[in-house]
């Protein structure tokens, strides 16, 4: 899985307020760790605790804006965090990410104070629109700024959806930015088809359709100098499609 820091981290530009930092409480390492990468393509600063008490530390130490809790932890649960941070007076806005959907744990969830409360499993673009939601709540629109990407001679600024090339604007369709900021997330990694029409245009894994190859071919031809034989926007045969930077 996989918005923004700068992608290299030698030309990353962060705003005067500084980056957003999230604190993500995930006993799933390789959950975490996916979950992670992506908010930290998205902006976000992230650390991780993979237990409860730990978790309780980190956030005594240095409070974050925003805590992702996943609800079965071991030790010491999700819900018995939420308790403790809020006896404590600790306000910090949380989103409970936990696999159980049953409307009493629901109703529980936000009984003990969570902001949301979202079902696994969820789209990448549903998690990070209802993460950024809840910080517009808690802190206000200045609070939720991303920064700048950068990956070759491409430079994209998520605020306005404006993407450049060597300093030049390009024009992109929508779904054609939607579908160059699900392949970033996926970074140097190959990205299946299935996958590709699940988090751009929200169809199910069995359907059948050339759309993600022809907005492909689109998107090639903006953002590679030679599109005929692309630096960025590879072609994996038989499997899908590879960003590298």
């Amino acid at each position: 899985m996989g918005i923004f820091t700068a992608m290299d981290e030698a030309n990353s530009d962060h705003t005067a307020k500084g980056p957003i930092e999230l604190l993500v409480i995930e006993d799933n390492e390789h959950y975490a760790a996916a979950l992670r990468n992506n908010l930290e393509i998205e902006g976000f600063v992230v650390d991780v605790a993979h237990d409860g008490v730990l978790g309780m530390l980190r956030i005594r130490q240095r409070v974050p804006k925003l805590v992702i809790l996943d609800v079965m932890l071991p030790g010491r649960d999700g819900y018995d965090v939420l308790r403790s941070l809020r006896d404590e007076g600790i306000q910090v806005p949380v989103v409970l990410l936990t696999a159980r959907k049953d409307e009493a744990d629901k109703l529980r969830g936000f009984g003990l104070g969570a902001d949301d409360y979202i079902t696994k499993p969820v789209s990448i673009l549903e998690l990070i629109a209802r993460i950024r939601a809840v910080l517009r709540r808690a802190h206000g629109d200045h609070d939720e700024a991303p920064t700048q990407i950068r990956f070759g001679d491409i430079e994209i600024h998520p605020p306005t959806r404006t993407v450049r090339r060597s300093g030049a604007v390009i024009e992109l369709r929508p779904k054609e930015y939607d579908l160059l900021l699900a392949l970033l997330r996926h970074r140097d990694r190959i990205v299946s088809r299935a996958e590709l029409l699940r988090d751009v245009w929200g169809y199910q894994a069995d359907t059948i359709s050339r759309t993600v190859d022809t907005h492909v071919a689109g998107l090639r031809h903006k953002i590679e100098a030679d599109p005929l034989n692309p630096r960025h926007l590879l072609t994996v045969r038989s499997a899908g499609y590879m960003l590298k930077r």
